[in-house]
């Protein structure tokens, strides 16, 4: 899977559904590009497009059952591999790390709001 097709997959997880142009400004690809990329991840089960209540004239792309399972599974991946590197560090080294996370988790609400900026 590509990175882009991974990144739709978690903005839909992390945020909900939402319209093509909206994944495009947020993946940082064209519209015609992100159609196609539904396209092939809808072929493969991992997404559907939805009416919105709000607007009949809006489609939405929503994450299916097997898309959030398999940013599920991406994430535990990731999680594993960082505890079993973290493991390998010096003691002074996670301490640092865990100093570090005050200012991580300001730098995550940041992007988070920025983020959400461009939802508007």
């Amino acid at each position: 899977m590509s990175l882009t097709s991974a990144a739709t997959l978690a903005t839909l997880d992390r945020t909900g559904p939402r319209r093509i142009t909206h994944l495009a400004a947020v993946e940082g690809v064209t519209q015609p590009a992100m159609t196609a990329l539904v396209r092939v991840m809808e072929e493969s089960g991992l997404v559907e497009r939805r009416g919105d209540a709000a607007d009949k004239r809006v489609t939405l792309v929503c994450l299916t059952e097997a898309g959030a399972s398999y940013v599920r599974t991406r994430r535990r991946a990731g999680v594993q591999a960082f505890e079993r590197l973290i493991g390998e560090l010096a003691d002074d080294e996670v301490e640092a790390l865990v100093a570090a996370l005050p200012a991580l988790k300001h730098l995550e609400e940041l992007e988070s709001r920025e983020r959400e900026g461009t939802q508007r």
